[in-house]
């Protein structure tokens, strides 16, 4: 829809889990050697959470298409709010087991243990990667559990991964989990994104669709979006996605902060009070944009080391985001 007016190849802000967008900061990097370690070395159950939008799924995808985990097997379950039995029908269906497996459990676990030490015996390992992990009941968790103990003499014969919203290691701290909480051999997290991350983000997902942040996005812009998505990719993503329709419809490039409080007023993102990251805020900047009346050359906040610094709006590109690939409007 956009795209031809932006100079860009295709959308940069769809709310999929491509891994050709993900951005890498230290925590991400992480996280993705984590999985990529928990998929290939054996280790037995592997836990990543964050918050919702934080990029979970994302990093799982690109775990599993990473070229360290290409000889693996891994089954992958996104909606894990299965009863027990179709929990082991899922397993059957996903390992390759027989019909019979798909209804019995003890079938299913007699075939399963066969078909991994077959994969194990010939160098291949096998994974079984759970996504939205929060959403599982406890009859399940334990079940994840008891695969978990599928092992040889020597080594762990099936990878799991977890991967879930905080809740999931809430609930692990409860006494009827405590075995499956001991058998959690590596652990990591994601976090919101700083506002150099979420400017990195934009830029990153900019350039990846062909695009140039300084073009498309005001330095302004960026920390507003900052600001209101509170540092969550997925809502960073929401309101660069609409900011850009809603200036491709007004004919305007590059996005400007004005437009960037239009989507979030339309969203309800009210964004964290006093973050200093972003401008301040204007007593009628969620009011509609033909109700409200802007000076040029007004002054923002912006951080600067420690301190607090009012600079025209024009000179926002010399404080901390020119290195993002973004300049002032």
């Amino acid at each position: 829809m956009y795209e031809a007016f932006y100079g860009l190849r295709e959308r940069p802000f769809d709310l999929t889990p491509n891994p050709r967008f993900l951005l890498m900061t230290a925590r991400h990097r992480e996280a993705l050697t984590t999985l990529e370690y928990g998929l290939t070395a054996r280790t037995g159950i592997a836990l990543m959470t964050g918050e919702a939008g934080t990029g979970k799924t994302t990093i799982v995808h690109a775990a599993l298409q990473s070229k360290s985990v290409l000889q693996s097997r891994a089954v992958y379950l996104n909606n894990p709010a299965l009863t027990r039995e179709e929990f082991i029908e899922f397993l059957a269906i996903g390992f390759g087991l027989s019909d019979k497996a798909a209804k019995s459990k003890t079938r299913c676990l007699a075939e399963l243990t066969e078909v991994l030490a077959s994969r194990h015996a010939s160098g291949t390992m096998s994974a079984l990667v759970i996504d939205e992990a929060q959403c599982l009941p406890d009859a399940l968790l334990e079940e994840v559990r008891l695969l978990a103990n599928i092992e040889s003499a020597a080594e762990k014969l099936l990878s799991i991964v977890l991967a879930g919203q905080p809740e999931i290691a809430d609930r692990l701290n409860q006494p009827s989990l405590r075995q499956l909480k001991q058998r959690i051999g590596l652990r990591c997290s994601l976090a919101a994104l700083t506002a150099p991350e979420t400017a990195a983000y934009i830029a990153g997902r900019l350039r990846v669709a062909g695009g140039d942040g300084s073009e498309v996005f005001t330095d302004e812009a960026v920390a507003t979006i900052h600001d209101r998505s509170r540092g969550i990719p997925r809502t960073i993503s929401v309101v660069a996605d609409n900011a850009l329709v809603t200036a491709f419809a007004m004919d305007q490039r590059p996005v400007d902060r004005n437009v960037v409080l239009e989507v979030c007023r339309d969203f309800d993102f009210s964004g964290t009070p006093g973050n200093a990251a972003a401008p301040p805020r204007r007593e009628d900047e969620d009011q509609p944009l033909g109700l409200r009346t802007f000076a040029p050359g007004a002054a923002s906040t912006v951080v600067e080391g420690n301190a607090h610094a009012a600079v025209p709006a024009a000179d926002l590109g010399q404080y901390g985001r020119v290195k993002s690939g973004f300049s002032g409007s």
